[in-house]
Formats: C-alpha cells, structure tokens, sequence
C-alpha cells in the first residue's frame, strides 16, 4: 500500500511538472529577494549553474561575451551559483558577485546560491531537468570523456538519470518559455551561439519551432491566411522565373471526405490501424496541392514552394504536414480521379506535393536532426 501511495505521489510530481511554465517560478537574486521569472516574458535565456573554482569557471569570459553581444537583442542570462559539484562555489553570493565582476567584468543576472539535485534541489532545476534530460557527454572531446569516466566512476547507471552532472550545465530557453535545449559543460560556446542567433532572429526561430501536425482541431482555415500562404509560396526561387506548378487550395470539407471514403475502402487496414484517422490528408480541414508537369520537371520547384508555404504557416499558428503519399494515391487510384477533376487539374499536369494545412491540435516533441550529416569544407 505505501508503495502505491509514493508512485501515486511521485506521479502526481510529474504531472505538476509538466502542467508548469518557466514563467510560474520565483528565485531569489543576490539581495534575498523573490524575483519571479514571469519577468523576463519575451526574452530568449541562457539558464546556467555556476561555480568560481571549478575548471570551467574561464567559462564566465565567454558567457560575458555573448551577454554583450545579443543582450542588446533580447538576450538574458541568468546565473544561479552552486556549490554541490566538488564544494568549487564557496562563499555567500556577494563573495562570489564580486569575484566574478572583478575578475570577468560580469554584467549579466546572478542569482543566490541554490542546489541543482536532491530533496534541497529548486523547483526551477526540477522542471528544467523535466523538459531536458541528460543527453549524455560527448566522449570524442577529451573533456567529456574524462566528465564520463569520472561520473560512471561514481556511478554507473548516472547517465540515465537528468540530473545536472556538473557546474556551467546550460538550458536555453525560447522567447515564449519552452526549454529547447542543455547543454553539459564542455559544450563549445559557438554551438550556443549559434543556437542563441535562430532564437533571436524572428524567421530563424520560426524555421526552428516548425514541426509537422498529424492532429488538427475541426476549425477550418480562414479564406484570408490560406491566400497569404498561397502568395508566400510562390515567392519561393523556381528556375527562370518558369514557375512550372500550378496550385489548388481546397477548402471544400466534403470533396475532401468524399475521396477520404474512397481511401478507406482501398486501404482498409492502415485506416484501422490509426486510431486517429479522420481523413487522407492527415485529418487536416485543408490542402493545398501542388501539381507540376505530367511529364516530369519542376519538382525542385515544388519543395521549395512547400518549404515557403510551411514556414509562412507556423508563423501564423497554423500546423502542416507536407504528404507524399496522399499525391501518389490521387495519381493511381482510378477510383480518385474525380477528386483531379473536381479540382481542374488539366491532364497534362500531376500532383506532386500536398500539404496538410490546419489549426494544431497537439505539441509532439521535436524529432532530433543528424548534424554529423554536414561537413565544412574550408
């Protein structure tokens, strides 16, 4: 019985974890007093726990530096000074204020002295530990390989819990509070960087919080914003000005349930499979198909088109899902073709791309990009 009450408690924990935004937390600054986080609403944050005689502590100089570079552009950095990591933060907090402005000119936010981990640990670096987990040190750079080796020293499974592993762990934090990434100590400073600039910049962040939606709310697309994606397409660069698509936006909900039954009745089984399933085009209230020439061309053309009209999209709230297969099924399937026709696509034109379009009615996690991918050559 008491174990089920501490899994029901320990449940519940998470739970309220979850439900919680950045902006609910208060800590206190280097006078004792509460400041709450809600604060700082609007401005991208570098969130770091710190420590003045740690082998990272030069580490203060970088952060100095980023500070006066992009503060001026909505960046915050906020300092909590912590002395769980080999006691390398002893002192009260004035001490340690003072040591850094006399040492690394620091201008940026420090906090008092809090705890990282344990039952003393801040309700902040719960939650932040909650969105961000351990993602494990990086064992080609030499530092990471001895942080490795020291921590599964200690403890051997340490890598499959979220707590902080060591002083100058960093979270980055976006204009609207969602905790996007951490970072372990021997992180270089051009990665965060770099990181810091698509939070910045308004268009690099769109790109970067653009996902693909599988559930959309009922709520159909207003005429207007489905005007403003078609025009942001085609915008988009297409080989000598040939712009060699033609595009059909279909608001008509039942057009779209009517080739959705005829989907059903060719793929029975994957319609029953997912739970889910409203209509063919990822039960998305809209589409927008783009069809290029029958005998072949302009499908570079068309990526880029989707690549306008997606990025046009999350700026404006709305969710896509760009489908390669709900195309190929209007191609083959004779039973669809009356959905080509009665979107006049003339017979010498295919449809190559279409985009589910709609209001999101999830937040799925991002999934993760293989930067190894991508070489330098200098």
């Amino acid at each position: 019985m008491k174990k089920i009450i501490f899994c029901f408690i320990a449940l519940m924990g998470v739970l309220t974890l979850s439900a919680q935004s950045i902006y609910d937390f208060k800590v206190k600054n280097d006078a004792g007093k509460d400041v709450s986080l809600a604060d700082y609403k609007g401005k991208v944050l570098l969130i770091v726990n710190t420590a003045t005689r740690c082998g990272f502590t030069p580490q203060y100089k970088d952060l100095e530096a980023l500070y006066e570079k992009y503060s001026k552009d909505g960046l915050e950095i906020l300092d909590f000074p912590c002395n769980q990591f080999g006691a390398q933060a002893p002192g009260t907090i004035q001490e340690i204020h003072q040591f850094c402005t006399d040492k690394y000119n620091v201008q940026f936010t420090q906090f008092d002295k809090i705890e990282v981990n344990g039952d003393n640990q801040h309700p902040l670096y719960a939650y932040l530990k909650s969105q961000r987990g351990f993602g494990g040190f990086d064992r080609n750079d030499n530092m990471g390989k001895l942080l490795d080796d020291m921590s599964r020293k200690k403890d051997a499974d340490y890598d499959k819990k979220a707590d902080i592993k060591w002083n100058f762990t960093k979270f980055l934090v976006s204009a609207d509070g969602r905790v996007i990434r951490r970072y372990e100590p021997p992180e270089k400073i051009s990665v965060i960087e770099t990181d810091v600039q698509m939070e910045l910049n308004p268009v690099l962040r769109t790109i970067m919080s653009r996902q693909s939606i599988r559930k959309y709310l009922e709520k159909p697309v207003e005429h207007e914003k489905l005007e403003v994606l078609v025009r942001a397409g085609i915008r988009a660069p297409n080989g000598l000005n040939r712009q060699p698509w033609i595009i059909r936006v279909v608001e008509d909900q039942k057009l779209i349930d009517e080739v959705t039954e005829v989907f059903k009745q060719e793929n029975p089984d994957q319609v029953k499979n997912d739970p889910n399933f409203k209509n063919m085009f990822r039960n998305a209230p809209n589409i927008i198909c783009i069809c290029t020439p029958a005998e072949g061309g302009g499908e570079l053309e068309a990526g880029l088109f989707a690549g306008n009209v997606v990025t046009a999209a999350q700026s404006m709230g709305l969710g896509t899902c760009c489908l390669g297969g709900a195309p190929e099924f209007l191609r083959t399937c004779e039973k669809a073709k009356f959905f080509l026709e009665r979107i006049d696509i003339p017979a010498d034109y295919k449809p190559t791309l279409v985009i589910a379009v709609g209001y999101p009615d999830e937040k799925p996690d991002f999934k993760p990009r293989d930067e190894s991918k991508v070489k330098f050559i200098k």
